[in-house]
């Protein structure tokens, strides 16, 4: 029958134990539950008065500045009625978020108009009639008149589509047959959408915009939530036009105990409101209570075990597994704890650490299957546990594509596949290496690399450059493989961080810089290294020259890209000593 040592020190540390940890553990929980109740009001109030000053700003510097810089040309005299169309077609091109542009004139309704096309395409394929939907009518431009709302917002939804728009009224100083002219605004409100949900507080809390009537606005789904204690303290403020920013905590409906704060923006007739529940709030006073718990367990073992005549015989397995570690930190991962038959924890503890050793030697390998940038994220965060989410970085990016594999892999064997896609990535890797980058991920036969630091740029080109002249040596080697790679290489901020689900995450990066790299390298041509303007700018190079291609037209991205092809000098100089006959013709 096992005689655990739980029960032989039990009443000894009761007594020496219990009572100041559980004085000490109360007090410092309480404590920290104060001070993670500022932390959290002190957050929610900070995103959200953040998130005011987004609104506030994209609307007043995105849209209202520009619109009145075109309404003072458009006012212009010395413009005629073609002139001033062409000036409204011009202004909507560069506003991208505006759907569409009008001149009305008191007393018409045939409203000169002029509409974004892609938003336009969009009501077309919903069935509807851009003209009639994106037309604002004289009976609403009469209304922001009367009431002075010349410059504000009127908010509306399109049901078709679930769009929210924004209609802006500037009136005209200059007249048509002694008429009031008046130039209005249908704009896109998608990018405060956006913005609400990639906030990174919506990782963890709730970020909810309301209208004065309580609804949910810029979402799909429009529900009232006037139900919620936070929603209706809202309401008053709105309808008032006050700004008066506060906290209320307040329990939900269905029991949820929330800690809330609310801004009001400027130019919109809204409430942004920032939620977290207090268990998400307090998760960490949680942890406390129970590291508390665990580091109190251990003290209670180690006081107990000196006052007791068992210390020589719990310290000779003590030693023989300090000895096992020992050998561990040297490196042998096949050592192990032996001779420890005790019946009691002692005896747990050498077939856990004999566990550890294990789970350690498998980390070793799988430590080959990660990135040098995940392993450091992993380490920085061995006390805290890894968390999801990231930061900006400048950093270079280069993607690498294997042209040819596809006919390459279904013509021979399986394993040739995997051994020369394995040869290719050891070149490859070593370089990447050799340049000081990080090689991100394998993608099938793609490889994805980032380089950080200074001199990145010019880094990140030799490496690529490099790339391309070692996998030209290997098919001169093996002509029968018939593989070549295609590089691209863009520069500029990313997301770097951890990503995925709760349970299995990978850090990496992202962002509209690893974007353009893989655009790149998919229009790049066998051998070739594409990069962009950023990096061929900033790379500063001697011995490479950079051969400026037509812009190219990438998906994701409205217009052309300006590309160029890297190579060395002495590649060039050695093509231009021996023509090829194409060159030659």
């Amino acid at each position: 029958m096992r005689f655990p040592l739980r029960l032989k020190f039990f009443v000894f540390a009761v007594l020496l134990a219990v009572g100041p940890l559980a004085l000490v553990g109360q007090n410092l929980t309480q404590l920290s539950r104060d001070e993670l109740k500022s932390a959290a009001n002190e957050d929610l109030t900070t995103v959200a008065a953040e998130l005011r000053g987004t609104f506030d700003n994209t609307f007043q510097g995105r849209w209202l500045t520009p619109l009145m810089v075109i309404r003072n040309a458009v006012d212009s005299a010395e413009l005629g009625v073609p002139q001033k169309i062409s000036l409204l077609t011009l202004g909507l091109q560069e506003l991208g978020q505006v759907a569409a542009l009008q001149l009305s004139v008191e007393g018409s309704d045939l409203p000169i108009m002029v509409t974004n096309e892609g938003f336009a395409n969009k009501l077309v394929v919903a069935g509807l009639d851009p003209v009639q939907v994106l037309a604002t009518p004289p009976d609403l431009i009469k209304a922001i008149a009367e009431t002075g709302q010349f410059g504000r917002p009127v908010i509306s939804r399109l049901e078709a589509t679930g769009d929210w728009m924004a209609t802006l009224a500037l009136p005209l100083n200059s007249k048509i047959a002694g008429r009031q002219v008046t130039m209005a605004a249908k704009i896109d409100l998608s990018l405060l959408s956006e913005t609400v949900q990639r906030h990174p507080f919506a990782q963890r809390g709730e970020i909810t915009v309301v209208d004065q009537a309580g609804r949910r606005v810029l979402t799909d789904t429009p529900e009232l939530l006037i139900q919620r204690g936070i929603v209706a303290s809202t309401l008053p403020l709105i309808v008032a036009g006050a700004r008066a920013d506060a906290l209320e905590p307040y329990v939900r409906p269905d029991g949820t105990a929330m800690l809330g704060a609310y801004a009001f923006p400027d130019w919109f007739p809204w409430a942004v409101i920032t939620e977290l529940s207090e268990d998400n709030a307090y998760a960490v006073v949680n942890a406390i209570t129970r590291q508390i718990l665990m580091v109190g367990l251990i003290g209670f073992a180690a006081a107990t075990a000196g006052a007791l005549i068992f210390a020589r015989r719990l310290s000779r397995p003590i030693l023989r597994i300090g000895q096992v570690a020992q050998k561990v930190g040297e490196g042998d991962f096949g050592a192990r704890v032996e001779d420890v038959r005790s019946r009691d924890e002692i005896g747990d503890l050498a077939q856990r650490f004999n566990r550890m050793i294990a789970h350690l030697g498998e980390r070793v390998e799988l430590m080959k299957f990660v990135s040098h940038s995940t392993m450091s994220a992993i380490q920085s965060a061995e006390r805290t546990g890894m968390e999801r989410g990231g930061r900006r970085r400048r950093v270079s990016v280069i993607f690498t594509d294997i042209r040819g594999y596809t006919e390459f892999s279904e013509r021979v064997p399986p394993e040739t596949v995997i051994e020369v896609l394995n040869s290719y990535f050891d070149v490859q890797t070593e370089l990447v290496e050799r340049f000081k980058g990080d090689v991100d991920k394998f993608v099938g036969d793609a490889l994805v690399a980032v380089f950080e630091g200074e001199g990145m740029e010019g880094r990140a080109v030799e490496c690529s450059v490099g790339i391309a002249e070692a996998m030209v040596q290997l098919l001169e080697q093996h002509p029968e493989h018939g593989l070549h790679v295609g590089i691209g290489v863009a520069s500029g901020e990313v997301v770097m961080g951890a990503m995925g689900a709760r349970d299995r995450m990978d850090f990496t990066v992202l962002g509209s810089t690893v974007n353009l790299s893989a655009r790149l390298c998919s229009k790049a041509a066998p051998d070739q290294v594409l990069v962009d303007r950023e990096t061929r700018d900033a790379a500063g190079l001697d011995g490479f020259v950079y051969d400026p291609l037509e812009p190219i037209a990438l998906k994701g991205y409205a217009a052309p890209v300006p590309a160029f092809a890297a190579r060395r000098i002495a590649v060039l100089a050695e093509a231009t000593a021996n023509p090829t006959p194409a060159q030659i013709d």
